[in-house]
């Protein structure tokens, strides 16, 4: 092995100057250099003067050129691919680190010196397990970056770490920049630091893992959000195809009655224009005879004549007939204009899209909570209870109605919430802050005045309330409630929500000033305000 290796140091030795390939019938001349057969006699066949191509030595005669036989065995073994099989692996291949101290053909570095800042073969490493000097020199695996590994003011190489600079220094570096700093050695920094890598990278994991449910929420959220939208698209042009159907045939239903009704009207009319000038055409005829009659000088024949034609028939009523010019009706121009109204309010339709900025955290005020009202889970649950708490006096506090305010005061801004119920009968609302807290009058209770709005979720049925009125909501019922308020736009929606959002009701107005949420409860009825996350919605 050490022979072949031996060979492939050498390797440049056996290239032609001339044509600087590998030998090819290598031949030898006296000034001792070697040629490929061929290279040398073309170049002698060309040149006037015998000389050596190489060294220029001139030869009087021209010398007689034979092979050179172990010259050509040892071409010949360089020329194998790679010697042998096993011997390969011990070469550079691309990516592999090559050893330094080969020539010619690199063999693959197996370590590196940090002493010696070298990287070395296995052949070539032999050294630092034989020669007692050498022994206690550093030795690591292949490293690229060996000057990383030497300290950088004194050349030598970094063994202990400084915990007071957080740096890798040298032993001279220890007595001349680093007096009283607390140092360890390296392997004792690595185990510490091994150890808050560790926590890291738990830490890491765990954020990773959070995020990569956050991913995976999001897609499923967009996931729904698409088919939501394929479903609310083909519900909606179904609606659609079917009122523009029920439009084209209640068009083509009027129009033909309208037309109808006027061939009826044509028909009566032309019969009484029929009779009229059948009595015309009578009573011109009369009109000439008896003028022809007034002029005759025959008296005998007027005398004779004038009893049958100045007797008239009876005058009759003449057919009449009232003709309707007119087909409107003003009842169906109404219900044609509210329905272009209604039609027009559908193309203005905006979708409620929330974003993380609309959800607003809700917090109870204790403050105002009615006796009967127990906070919890960080004033995010009330639950009305037979027993009373004993809560100081509090001029914001109801006395009568059990019912408690939010902290949050909303205004100018959009905000979205949502609520979890139990129980039979609670109100969820919003009011301004004048909101009577004492007695039991419509002035105090929610919904029941023009300070306060509220939606009824009463026994699995939604009632809505304002100023005392009521609006019965037909919609399947969901213990979940969501609160959209739009106060610049003086909208506030009421939304069910499950899987999906289906809209309860939807008022508009014009708020004044800053609303607050309210909430009133029944006998074991509890209200939770819900935390929202953007992959909620």
């Amino acid at each position: 092995m050490m022979a072949e290796a031996q060979l492939f140091v050498s390797q440049d030795e056996f290239t032609c100057s001339m044509c600087l390939d590998t030998l090819t019938d290598p031949v030898s001349i006296p000034c001792g250099h070697s040629f490929c057969l061929k290279c040398l006699t073309n170049f002698w066949d060309q040149s006037e003067v015998c000389n050596c191509p190489q060294c220029r030595h001139i030869f009087t005669t021209r010398p007689e050129l034979h092979r050179n036989t172990v010259l050509d065995v040892v071409v010949k073994k360089i020329k194998k691919p790679r010697f042998s099989p096993h011997l390969s692996e011990d070469y550079a291949a691309p990516g592999n680190m090559e050893c330094d101290a080969c020539t010619g053909m690199k063999f693959r570095a197996v370590k590196s010196c940090l002493t010696c800042m070298i990287s070395y073969c296995q052949t070539h490493l032999q050294p630092h397990f034989e020669i007692a000097a050498w022994k206690d020199h550093k030795l690591v695996d292949p490293d690229r970056n060996l000057k990383d590994k030497v300290c950088a003011k004194h050349q030598k190489s970094l063994e202990i770490f400084c915990k007071t600079d957080e740096t890798c220094i040298c032993m001279m570096c220890v007595v001349t920049g680093h007096e009283g700093h607390e140092k360890v050695e390296l392997e004792t920094e690595r185990k510490e630091k091994q150890k808050q890598l560790g926590s890291t990278l738990r830490k890491i994991r765990r954020r990773l893992m959070k995020r990569q449910r956050k991913l995976k929420e999001t897609r499923r959220a967009v996931e729904q959000m698409k088919i939501s939208v394929e479903r609310e698209v083909e519900e909606n042009e179904k609606i659609f195809t079917d009122l523009i159907h029920c439009i084209e045939d209640a068009r083509k239903k009027l129009v033909e009655r309208i037309r109808e009704q006027g061939k009826r009207e044509t028909e009566k009319a032309e019969g009484v224009v029929e009779q009229l000038e059948k009595e015309i055409e009578e009573l011109k005829k009369r009109d000439a005879e008896l003028k022809e009659l007034s002029e005759t000088k025959d008296h005998i024949h007027f005398l004779q004549t004038f009893s049958s034609s100045c007797v008239l028939p009876a005058d009759e009523d003449s057919p009449s007939f009232t003709v309707t010019a007119d087909f409107s009706s003003e009842d169906l121009r109404k219900e044609l204009s509210n329905l272009k109204n209604n039609l027009e309010k559908i193309s203005q339709w905006n979708i409620m899209t929330l974003t993380p900025l609309d959800f607003c955290p809700l917090t109870l005020d204790i403050n105002t909570a009615h006796s009967e009202l127990r906070l919890s889970e960080e004033n995010k649950k009330v639950t009305r209870e037979e027993t009373e708490t004993e809560y100081p006096d509090h001029p914001d506090r109801f006395d009568y109605c059990p019912q408690v305010l939010c902290r949050e005061a909303l205004t100018g801004t959009r905000c979205y919430w949502e609520v979890e119920c139990s129980g039979d009968n609670m109100l969820i609302g919003v009011a301004y802050k004048g909101l009577s807290r004492k007695g039991e009058g419509d002035e105090c209770s929610l919904g029941f005045n023009d300070k306060s709005w509220s939606l009824q979720c009463f026994y699995s049925q939604y009632f809505d309330y304002h100023n005392s009125q009521q609006t019965v909501i037909c919609a399947p019922y969901s213990p979940r409630i969501g609160v959209y308020l739009d106060w610049p736009a003086g909208s506030l929606s009421f939304y069910s929500v499950s899987h999906t959002m289906t809209l309860l009701h939807r008022l508009n107005t014009s708020f004044t000033e800053a609303l607050y949420p309210v909430f009133s409860l029944d006998p074991d009825c509890s209200v939770t305000i819900c935390h929202l996350t953007p992959c909620e919605h």
